[in-house]
């Protein structure tokens, strides 16, 4: 009799054992909790460029269509995000949610690049008018832009080299959102004309500027640029 309650006992320990094993397999096996989502940014909001802020960023500048109208704004640029978390590490104002796709509003507080902090020269600031680090350029924004007859509703990469020409003429270049570059030259804070070639069927655009306070509107063919004065004297 003693013989067969070990017999029994043995085999209650055996399966108690076995189903112990499968719970902790079932428990290992178990799919991990779904990563956040990451939407595709559709061409209704008007991407472009290789990422924002940095080539390669999952986030991407976006530019004027119907989609993007009500968060345009001339004092920040807009950006499109795939997901919250690179949306929230740019530090900007998450506007709305499309497709998604989380629209962030960042304000442009790099248009005075390459001056003091607040847009004033720090105290200690040296006299030579030193170049931004990587570049040949003496400072560097994001400006208002319009191409193809569009209005200045999108961004555009620009840097501005003072002194530029011998007779004290500074060059505003402007890079336009298919890669392109556009040349402005100025005499103190008044753009005076634009390079223009052929190829591109710029040679006979007409040239003309509006001023608004303290920043100018440059309208070359059907291109838009907005310039701040202080982009282009450093003050």
């Amino acid at each position: 009799m003693k013989t067969k309650m070990s017999l029994a006992t043995a085999l209650a320990f055996t399966l108690v054992a076995c189903s112990a094993d499968t719970d902790d397999a079932t428990t290992s096996e178990a799919p991990a909790a779904d990563a956040e989502k990451v939407a595709v940014i559709p061409e209704s909001l008007a991407p472009f460029g290789d990422g924002y802020p940095n080539a390669g960023d999952p986030c991407r500048k976006l530019g004027e269509s119907a989609a993007t109208s009500n968060y345009l704004d001339d004092s920040a640029v807009l950006v499109g995000c795939p997901t919250q978390a690179s949306a929230e590490e740019l530090g900007g104002k998450i506007a709305d949610t499309v497709e998604g796709v989380r629209i962030v509003s960042v304000s442009m507080g790099d248009a005075n690049a390459g001056m003091g902090e607040g847009g004033t020269p720090t105290v200690d600031a040296p006299s030579v008018d030193a170049l931004v680090p990587g570049t040949d350029y003496h400072a560097t924004a994001q400006i208002p832009c319009g191409i193809g007859g569009n209005p200045p509703g999108q961004q555009c990469d620009a840097g501005v080299k003072r002194n530029w020409g011998e007779d004290g003429t500074t060059l505003v270049e402007v890079t336009k959102p298919d890669g392109r570059t556009r040349a402005i030259y100025f005499k103190g804070t008044e753009p005076y004309s634009a390079d223009s070639a052929q190829a591109d069927g710029s040679a006979g655009w007409d040239f003309a500027t509006s001023r608004n306070g303290d920043q100018v509107t440059i309208k070359f063919g059907p291109e838009t640029y907005v310039i701040v004065d202080a982009l282009v004297e450093g003050g």
